[in-house]
């Protein structure tokens, strides 16, 4: 890897890269690409965009993409097999500890086989955070439980499955998007709960989860740590809480810039979440005007921004030749009540 990448992921507009898109991409150099439901139409063509990506770039880019299961997949049926939210699996949890950890194991393994296949390396998953009460608020069927305990071996499981498959997991969103019961897509989530209650719920996840190199901030204010700015742009939220507390020595990549809890335009939010500390600028919505003055304020990945990113991917795995079909049966056996 080389220091003139950019410190910043981009989407792209369609299923195929434009020559605009492309010559941009050659020129800003971003560290990363992300796909969305707008890029997919067939395995093989999100196969040959993700290999159109990395040509323009010059270099085994990462490819990321939101495939968690319910509501957020990108990659859907036909082109791939059905899976349920986090919610159904924790769900199960509560009859069968060991069957609801072997299908979230197996979610993540089988997620990674259909992603590792079309080039996609990167699964900003699992999600971490923890709502207050049961299906309460923007987040609720994304989350795993409301007890961290659970959380953290639901969670656990799903990202070593990711791993097994190639996939890198990126958890998310620290520190705790949960108690932000509101859309960070359009308008900023605030939580105001005690620093000491958001210390024993939820941070504990992302405090204690395994082997993990990259996470995803949350656009939340929390009143307790910085009244004044949402995580993604607070430095002492990403130095005190991240970095601090919970301890995390990984790659922080913020939240899509795009969403409507950030305030200014793009080039401010860039300019913030980059002068939290945010290692890596995630843009998503594949506008060129946004991108080019996204591309304008991010820094080049160079120091401890860059030691993260280039360990992140030397720390990336190998897939294990599993049987995906036999493992998909288990999966439904696990998911119908047979475990």
């Amino acid at each position: 890897m080389t220091e003139t990448r950019k410190a910043m992921i981009l989407g792209c507009g369609g299923t195929r890269l434009s020559a605009e898109e492309t010559d941009f991409f050659r020129a800003v150099q971003p560290w990363g690409f992300i796909l969305f439901r707008r890029n997919v139409e067939s395995l093989a063509q999100i196969k040959a965009l993700t290999e159109a990506m990395r040509e323009a770039v010059g270099w085994h880019a990462p490819v990321f993409v939101d495939q968690e299961g319910g509501t957020v997949r990108r990659l859907r049926p036909p082109l791939v097999r059905d899976y349920p939210a986090a919610s159904v699996i924790g769900a199960l949890y509560e009859t069968s500890r060991t069957a609801a950890l072997e299908a979230a194991f197996l979610s993540g393994r089988l997620m990674a086989g259909d992603l590792h296949g079309v080039g996609i390396n990167c699964d900003c998953a699992p999600v971490l955070d923890i709502p207050p009460e049961p299906g309460a608020g923007f987040l609720a069927d994304r989350a795993f439980g409301t007890d961290p305990d659970q959380v953290i071996a639901l969670a656990t499981a799903q990202a070593e499955g990711l791993k097994a498959g190639g996939v890198l997991p990126v958890i998310k969103h620290m520190p705790g998007h949960g108690r932000g019961l509101l859309d960070s897509h359009q308008r900023l989530p605030v939580v105001d709960a005690a620093l000491e209650t958001l210390r024993d719920t939820d941070f504990r996840p992302f405090r204690e989860i395994p082997g993990i190199v990259m996470a995803m901030t949350c656009h939340v204010l929390f009143t307790a740590v910085d009244p004044e700015n949402p995580a993604s742009a607070s430095r002492k939220v990403v130095e005190e809480i991240m970095r601090g507390e919970i301890g995390f020595d990984g790659l922080i990549i913020s939240d899509d810039i795009s969403m409507n809890a950030l305030s200014g335009d793009i080039a401010a939010r860039a300019r913030a979440v980059t002068a939290a500390g945010v290692d890596i600028i995630l843009h998503c919505n594949g506008d060129m005007n946004e991108m080019r003055a996204a591309a304008e304020e991010a820094p080049a990945l160079a120091g401890a921004a860059l030691a993260r990113a280039e360990q992140a991917l030397v720390g990336a795995p190998e897939a294990d030749g599993s049987d995906l079909a036999a493992l998909s049966r288990r999966f439904d056996d696990l998911l119908e009540g047979k475990g």
